[in-house]
C-alpha cells in the first residue's frame, strides 16, 4: 500500500482510507473487527469515523462506531492514523449540534473517550454550519491542536467558495486551517471537478472523498426491475431516502451497464474500475473506502495496486462527462 503526502502537511497517509460509518448498525460489532482486520492486511492505516455514526441508525446508538473503532485500537493505536468528525445533532440539547464553540470542545471529548485515545490525528466538521461563524470554529479548532487533542482539522461537505472563505480566514487570524476536505465524488457524481477541487489542487487541500462506490451503485449489484436488497439503499433515519435520490436513476442504471464491458475489457471487477476512476484524479489524496464484509475489500485494494489506463479513464470521463453537471444529468 503507498503512502502520500497529506496536502501541504507533513503527514503521510495510506492510499487508501478505510470509512467505518457503517459498523455498529448496518453490520455488528464481530464483522466490523473483521473489516479492519483486513484493512490492517492490505497496508490501510488511515481510519475514517464521525460522532454521530452508525450511519441510518436510531439516536441512541450515535457514537457507537467510535466506542468499536476504539475497542478494536486498544493495544495499538500508534499504529493507525485517526480521523473523526463533528456537526450533527448527537444529544437531546439544542447546543448538541453545529460547529460553535462549545459543541467542538463538548464533542472531542465525546469522541476521545469513545475511541480510548488521547488525540485524533484529523478533526473535521462535518459539514458547513450557516448558523456560527467561521471564525468562531477555526479558532476552537485551533485550541485543540495547541492542546494536543487533535493533529490537523479538515473539513466535509463544503462548497469551494466555504472552503476559500475559511482559507482565508484562517491566514488572516493566524490560526490552524483546513488542510483537508471530504466531498462526494464518484463516476456518477462529477460536480466538485467544476470549483472545489481545482481550488484543493492550487492551495494543495488533501482530498479524501466519500461515495467513491456511489454506496455499492457501481458495484452493479443493484438492477432497476429487481427488489432493493439491503445496503445504504434500505437504511433507516432517512438514509434509503437521501442514498435513492441520489443514485437510484434510469439514466445511472444505463451508465453502469455500459461501464460493464469497460471494466470485462480491463479484466477488472466494477467496483475496482470505480476506485481506479476516482484514483486516477491527481487531486485526490485518499478515497475513503467501506465494506460490509471483509472479503469486499479485495476489490479496492486491487484498484491501489493496478491503476487504470490512461485511455480506459479518457473513455469513462467522456461517457460520464453529463455527471460534472449536477440535476442534468438526470
Amino acid at each position: 500500500m503507498q503512502h502520500v503526502r497529506f496536502g501541504r502537511t507533513g503527514l503521510k497517509v495510506s492510499r487508501l482510507c478505510l470509512g467505518t460509518m457503517t459498523f455498529g448498525h448496518q453490520i455488528d460489532e464481530a464483522t466490523s473487527f473483521a473489516i479492519m482486520d483486513e484493512a490492517a492486511h492490505a497496508g490501510i492505516d488511515f481510519f475514517d469515523t464521525a460522532d454521530m455514526y452508525p450511519l441510518g441508525a436510531p439516536p441512541d446508538l450515535f457514537g457507537r462506531t467510535e466506542e468499536i473503532v476504539g475497542k478494536w485500537l486498544k493495544g495499538r493505536r500508534d499504529d493507525f492514523l485517526i480521523a473523526t468528525k463533528c456537526f450533527f445533532p448527537t444529544g437531546r440539547h439544542a447546543w448538541e449540534s453545529g460547529n460553535s464553540r462549545h459543541n467542538i470542545m463538548r464533542s472531542i471529548d465525546l469522541s476521545l473517550k469513545r475511541l480510548g485515545t488521547d488525540h485524533v490525528d484529523l478533526y473535521q466538521v462535518h459539514s458547513w454550519d450557516t448558523g456560527t461563524r467561521i471564525d468562531e470554529t477555526l479558532i476552537a479548532l485551533d485550541d485543540l491542536v495547541t492542546s494536543g487533542k487533535v493533529r490537523y482539522v479538515g473539513c466535509s461537505n463544503v462548497l469551494a467558495y466555504q472552503l476559500s472563505r475559511s482559507l482565508g480566514r484562517a491566514e488572516v487570524l493566524g490560526v490552524t486551517g483546513f488542510e483537508s476536505v471530504q466531498p462526494r465524488y464518484n463516476m456518477l457524481f462529477r460536480e466538485n471537478e467544476r470549483e472545489l477541487l481545482p481550488l484543493c489542487s492550487e492551495e494543495n487541500i488533501a482530498v479524501i472523498p466519500y461515495n467513491p462506490l456511489a454506496g455499492g451503485f457501481l458495484t452493479g449489484k443493484h438492477r432497476p426491475e429487481a427488489p432493493i436488497d439491503g445496503g445504504r439503499f434500505t437504511l433507516g433515519a432517512g438514509t434509503a431516502e437521501r442514498y435513492r435520490d441520489r443514485y437510484w436513476h434510469d439514466r445511472m442504471f444505463a451508465t453502469v451497464d455500459a461501464l460493464r464491458p469497460l471494466a470485462a475489457e480491463a479484466g477488472v471487477s466494477l467496483a475496482t474500475l470505480a476506485v481506479q476512476w476516482v484514483l486516477a484524479n491527481p487531486t485526490i489524496t485518499a478515497p475513503i473506502v467501506g465494506a460490509s464484509r471483509p472479503g469486499q475489500l479485495a476489490d479496492v485494494v486491487a484498484a491501489e495496486a493496478t491503476p487504470i489506463d490512461p485511455s480506459l479513464k479518457r473513455r469513462i470521463d467522456e461517457m460520464t462527462h453529463e455527471y460534472r453537471f449536477g440535476d442534468a444529468a438526470r
